[in-house]
């Protein structure tokens, strides 16, 4: 018999590593015949949600959004979305950027339909910039560009690097034995969905391996690094806060 007591989550002052094992679900107003589990969440101690929704075949995301924007990734499945008076047919791949006071609606059209999301309280920039434009519908596709030169590491980003986004959300791939060429510390704060493959994590000093459907948390200057093992690469989405000031005006 398999002891109940044993899971690879950890969670710590400033990460966390969430493994599927231990998810509990959640009730979201608005979102019915579906299985939500948030992830991460501000009660931990970061400033955004990401939340994994599995739905059934008649499965509905349906709300408005205020204070908060909403990036929704379609991990696998079809659904069909209908946000700021656009719409499209969604399957693996394809994201959704929402932005505050929109209607949006996601129906699922598949069984076993997952979606993860990140939300995010917007910050608005003054000195004459837009917001970001109603919604946003694309697809990702390829690997993307080489990173920091490496062949082995290709980031693809996938909302515009525009001053009027204070979220970027990025899918970074690895080949077996690509690594991160240094230990990063910075102000940025992170949160990752594993797509693919597996590898081992350093944060804060500690090590931790990571496979397909773990999450992470990473508190701003929380040290980190990866390298992918396996025999196919590993691939990760992950958010991070960008282009606003980083202290008080």
């Amino acid at each position: 018999m398999e002891i109940s007591a044993l899971t690879r989550s950890v969670t710590k002052r400033n990460h966390a590593i969430i493994s599927p094992d231990g998810y509990v679900n959640s009730n979201i107003p608005g979102w019915k015949h579906c299985t939500a589990n948030v992830v991460i969440n501000e009660a931990m101690g970061a400033k955004f949600c990401q939340i994994i929704t599995t739905l059934n075949k008649d499965g509905e995301l349906k709300g408005e959004t205020h204070a908060a924007e909403i990036f929704f990734y379609v991990i696998k499945g079809k659904c069909h979305a209908n946000a700021g008076g656009g719409e499209k047919e969604l399957s693996r791949g394809h994201y959704v950027y929402v932005p505050v006071e929109t209607a949006y609606q996601f129906n699922s059209e598949e069984d076993g339909t997952q979606v993860l999301s990140f939300h995010k309280v917007y910050e608005s920039l003054p000195g004459g910039y837009s917001p970001p434009p109603p919604v946003i519908f694309d697809k990702a596709s390829g690997d993307g560009e080489k990173y920091l030169g490496d062949p082995a590491l290709r980031m693809q980003i996938l909302l515009p690097d525009k001053p009027a986004f204070d979220m970027a959300v990025n899918i970074f791939t690895y080949d077996s034995g690509g690594h991160l060429p240094f230990v990063e510390t910075h102000v940025m704060e992170h949160g990752l969905l594993y797509l693919q493959g597996q590898g081992i994590y350093m944060l804060d000093h500690e090590w931790y391996p990571v496979k397909t459907g773990d999450s992470i948390w990473m508190a701003p200057y929380c040290q980190q690094w990866f390298t992918a093992m396996g025999k196919e690469p590993a691939v990760y989405i992950y958010y991070k806060n960008v282009n606003r000031f980083p202290t008080i005006q």
